[in-house]
């Protein structure tokens, strides 16, 4: 029998807690995205909503300014390191659902290959310019305006398996844009390329000081090689609904139903509403604006504010949260703002677990891989778990 009717899943993306054990590997000593925000602020700042469930407390022995560890939280707390070969979103996203990426995935650092690019203007009969790691903010202002008068595609990509399309949408329809990406992701699914993700960057603005990336993004990840976690709740019929790009990191696969969002602060209203009208079974939720709008573009104080905002949303869900309610709150990577460069960062993630019919304070401790998570929400369900996690359910007493 299940032990809660419904388990909410919130992923603020890219919000680590400290460098991994294998940081070193991916040039990440020293990233730790809360607490450099918290050291930004001076410790000016505050989760209350988040710090009751026990987020400090994850951090006892290097406290977060601002967000410090408290007595008998009402959740339980730890945090989760990942064993895929990459730090990208659908990396970590797979991983909870019981499908580490164990083979790394396509990295091009100086760019793309001249005959892939050469495919993409064939089918697009667009020329590609840049071809460069870039921060998609400043692409746009670098190269918008020549967009705007000679309608060529501005690829780039970044530290991840990402091949970008950015198009103002004034010379490159949106419906224009999606086709070429489609057809991007077509031939870059197997080796040589074998990219995780390939991401629609539509914009507006007739100049550098005006352009302004659109909601109408759109992620072509890579099928799941695998059945998820995903695919075995909606076997066993229990309904599944994912809310922001949670449909394109899985490519739709063991999703019953799903919202595209255009922030962050509609992720969570939409999270709300589907508790409030009474969905049940799993709701999947990713809060993107964190990665998307603050962390890559190194914005500590936004960062700040946006998870000032979330916190005062998470208060309204737990007012609404029943006895037989799980929340997992939980991070796919880092993307610390103050660090160097403009790529995620490979880092702790936290995990604070919480349900009103719960007694809290407890110590999850250190869990790997993120897949724990996945696993534990099968064992509600009496689900079998075919996946690389182990469950913590018993651990919630």
């Amino acid at each position: 029998m299940e032990k809660f009717k419904r388990v909410i899943a919130i992923v603020t993306d890219s919000i680590g807690i400290g460098e991994a054990p294998d940081a070193a590997k991916y040039n990440d000593v020293g990233a730790d995205t809360l607490g450099h925000i918290g050291d930004f602020f001076k410790g000016d700042w505050a989760l209350p909503n988040w710090q009751q469930l026990g987020l400090g407390n994850i951090r006892r022995d290097a406290p977060i300014q601002g967000v410090e560890p408290i007595e008998g939280p009402l959740g339980y707390f730890g945090k989760m390191y990942e064993i895929s070969a990459g730090k990208d979103s659908m990396d970590g996203h797979w991983e909870m659902m019981g499908l580490p990426v164990t083979e790394p995935l396509g990295f091009f650092p100086k760019g793309f290959p001249a005959e892939l690019i050469q495919k993409i203007e064939d089918f697009s009969g667009r020329k590609v310019i840049v071809n460069l790691p870039y921060s998609g903010t400043e692409v746009i202002a670098k190269y918008g305006e020549h967009q705007l008068k000679t309608g060529d595609l501005i690829v780039y990509t970044s530290g991840d398996s990402v091949l970008q399309i950015a198009a103002n949408t004034a010379v490159i329809p949106l419906a224009e844009l999606y086709k070429i990406c489609e057809y991007a992701r077509s031939i870059t699914t197997d080796q040589p390329y074998r990219i995780g993700r390939v991401i629609a960057r539509p914009y507006v603005g007739d100049s550098a000081d005006t352009f302004t990336r659109t909601s109408d993004r759109h992620d072509y990840a890579l099928m799941p090689n695998a059945p998820t976690d995903l695919d075995r709740l909606q076997a066993a019929g229990v309904p599944t609904y994912g809310v922001g790009k949670i449909n394109d990191i899985f490519s739709g696969q063991g999703l019953d139903d799903g919202v595209h969002t255009t922030s962050n602060d509609d992720g969570m209203t939409q999270t709300i509403k589907a508790v409030t009208d009474g969905r049940t079974g799993f709701i999947f939720t990713n809060l993107v604006d964190f990665d998307a709008v603050y962390g890559h573009r190194r914005n500590a104080q936004g960062d700040g504010d946006a998870l000032m905002a979330f916190d005062a949303r998470l208060g309204e869900l737990l007012a609404i949260m029943e006895d037989d309610d799980l929340l997992m709150i939980t991070s796919d990577h880092g993307n610390d703002p103050t660090f160097r460069g403009t790529d995620h960062t490979r880092e702790f993630v936290p995990l604070v677990v919480y349900s009103p019919g719960l007694p809290g304070n407890g110590d999850l401790g250190i869990r790997s891989p993120f897949a724990d998570m996945g696993a534990t929400i099968l064992a509600n369900f009496g689900v079998a778990n075919d996946g690389s996690g182990q469950s913590f359910l018993n651990e919630l007493n």
